[in-house]
């Protein structure tokens, strides 16, 4: 699974390295390096391609005459890349999708279990601190999910 969080920098070109822990889980569990990239409105998520093929089993489920299922399929599913490493695990994250979320010089991944997330690192604190300031109400609200309450 993926869990951790991870400090890199982004090259010229838009790549960073992947943390060998993460390299290990996609060689290990998926047979694959190979990642699709997208965009959540605060930062971008990468999925093994094993992951993502069931997302897209289950977007093709939803009911897609509803305007909100295409909305959301069209902001989430339309900004999907899919990214390889190169040989020194480098990840190239698509200009469009740096953009959408403002990544300059420096991004933090952090492990999400069966995906992880690509943060410009300002945002992750500041989203980190509002979490903290809330963590006890948090843990109440979640806290029936984990005990099966």
């Amino acid at each position: 699974m993926f869990r951790g969080k991870f400090k890199h920098s982004l090259d010229e070109k838009g790549r960073f390295s992947l943390p060998a822990k993460f390299r290990e889980v996609l060689r290990v569990k998926y047979g694959s390096e190979n990642l699709v990239v997208t965009n959540y409105p605060e930062c971008l998520v990468a999925y093994p391609v094993e992951e993502w093929q069931k997302i897209e089993e289950k977007l093709l489920g939803l009911p897609w005459d509803v305007p909100e299922v295409r909305e959301y399929i069209r902001y989430f599913l339309g900004s999907a890349e899919e990214c390889q490493p190169d040989k020194q695990g480098r990840i190239l994250l698509p200009q469009s999708l740096r953009e959408e979320i403002g990544l300059e010089k420096e991004v933090v991944l952090l492990g999400m279990l069966y995906h992880f997330e690509i943060w410009n690192p300002v945002h992750l604190e500041s989203r980190f601190r509002e979490t903290k300031n809330n963590f006890n109400q948090i843990m109440q609200m979640i806290n029936p999910y984990l005990t099966g309450r």
